[in-house]
């Protein structure tokens, strides 16, 4: 899955870092049909986790609800250098993942 990962870089140490993230997905909910009345099999990225420097800062549970190519926005503290990994899965098993190096100066 194609995404694009943007992070304020370089961060200051304590201040807060604005983490955007938009991923090409179809995200289709199992509610539409064909023209010939099959519905579409429902397929949603469900869980999407980040980490940073090796610790777990956000976790997401999304559902039908949310738009084709979801858009997430969120923010991180950061106190060190370190990378940014963004990780999800949809419901047909595929993965996806982004990262980035975060530069930490002193505040």
């Amino acid at each position: 899955m194609l995404a694009r990962l943007h992070v304020s870089s370089p961060a200051r140490r304590g201040q807060p870092m604005e983490v955007r993230l938009l991923v090409q997905h179809p995200m289709e909910t199992g509610f539409r049909f064909d023209v010939l009345g099959t519905s579409a099999p429902k397929n949603v990225i469900h869980s999407l986790q980040a980490t940073y420097a090796g610790r777990t800062v956000f976790r997401a549970r999304l559902g039908s609800g949310i738009s084709a190519n979801p858009y997430l926005q969120f923010w991180v503290v950061p106190e060190q250098s370190g990378e940014l990994r963004l990780q999800w899965q949809d419901d047909e098993g595929a993965t996806g993942q982004a990262s980035a190096w975060v530069e930490v100066t002193p505040a």
